[in-house]
């Protein structure tokens, strides 16, 4: 398989996952004083924006058919 015919591939697949699976995100928020520390840990998870997904998903077809067409 070419190389940019892979890299559609990979393209291809981050879009298609890009809907699928959520990106964990985790933030500290915390006060310390002197020895002591109180803090709360917050985990969200969020997917990424459609328009990602639907220019991760355009751009590996295009560079699969590009791909193609060369070979």
């Amino acid at each position: 398989m070419k190389s940019i015919a892979m890299l559609g591939f990979i393209l291809v697949l981050l879009g298609v996952l890009s809907f699928i699976i959520p990106i964990r995100r985790s933030e500290n928020h915390g006060v310390k004083v002197g020895d002591a520390k109180i803090g709360i840990q917050t985990e969200t998870s969020e997917k990424l924006p459609p328009a990602v997904g639907i220019s991760l998903l355009s751009g590996g077809i295009l560079v699969l058919l590009v791909g193609t067409r060369r070979s």
